[in-house]
């Protein structure tokens, strides 16, 4: 008797999403899905309503017209906090870390979420606090190895290389648990190692937890042996969705990119 494997299930899709600011368009229609496990790819030229689209989907923005399925839930607009509660963790084209902060601190921030105490427990340090201060210590120091980050754990954050800040910005989103993370840019402004260094760690994240991954990236070099399903667009309109080899094949992709359809 043969056995059939179950199809892929959408943790993410997008029906008719549209947004505008002041009347201007930023978002036209845009609709598609991604599954449980897989990496995502936006990609486009700038301008094309990348930043925008993650704003949507983790809260920030609340569209025009269009829904979200997220989970099990079906919501004409997310909200930032119940996102956070539901497993969405999100970094930034423009790094958003506390400068003045070690690495270690900027990581435990990212697990105040599962933190069970209130707030009077944890200003006396009584009833659930010192446990949960206990659980979060040991999180963030998982993630810190996960990244390779021991040797800065203690550094300031504002000290450290360009690199290293993308890679501890990472290891706060990745503190919170997240069933869906969304990576804004996160090698802008690396150099040929360090995009190869994060590409490995965004991968083993997606393997070792099965974080489910939306990225926007440039390096189409980068997006092509990363991803396993691409979505661009232009102009705030969906040109193409599929996967890596599709997209490259697609004639509307490449005008877009090259400027010609030849």
């Amino acid at each position: 008797m043969s056995t059939t494997l179950a199809a892929p299930q959408p943790l993410l899709a997008l029906d008719g999403i549209s947004l505008s600011f002041k009347g201007v368009k930023a978002i036209t229609n845009i609709s598609f899905a991604v599954n449980e496990g897989e990496i995502c790819a936006l990609i486009g030229p700038n301008g094309a309503g990348k930043s925008s689209l993650l704003n949507v989907i983790n809260g920030v923005y609340k569209p025009d017209e269009g829904s979200i399925r997220y989970q099990d839930a079906v919501r004409r607009a997310m909200h930032p906090q119940w996102a956070a509660r539901r497993g969405v963790a999100r970094t930034f084209q423009n790094i958003a870390l506390f400068k003045g902060m070690s690495v270690l601190d900027n990581v435990l921030t990212g697990t105040n979420l599962k933190v069970k105490s209130s707030w009077l427990e944890q200003v006396f340090n009584v009833g659930r606090a010192p446990a949960d201060a206990l659980a979060q210590r040991q999180k963030a120091e998982r993630v810190i190895a996960f990244l390779k980050l021991q040797p800065w754990r203690n550094s300031i954050v504002g000290s450290l290389p360009y690199g290293l800040q993308k890679r501890v910005e990472l290891a706060r989103a990745l503190a919170a648990e997240p069933q869906l993370l969304l990576l804004d840019e996160p090698m802008a402004g690396m150099n040929a190692d360090e995009k190869a260094e994060m590409s490995r760690f965004i991968r083993e994240t997606n393997r070792e937890f099965g974080t489910t991954i939306v990225l926007i990236e440039h390096d189409i070099g980068v997006v092509m042996t990363l991803s396993d399903h691409v979505v661009v667009l232009d102009y705030g309109k969906k040109i193409g969705d599929g996967t890596p080899d599709e997209v490259r094949a697609n004639p509307e992709v490449i005008t877009a990119y090259l400027g010609t359809k030849h």
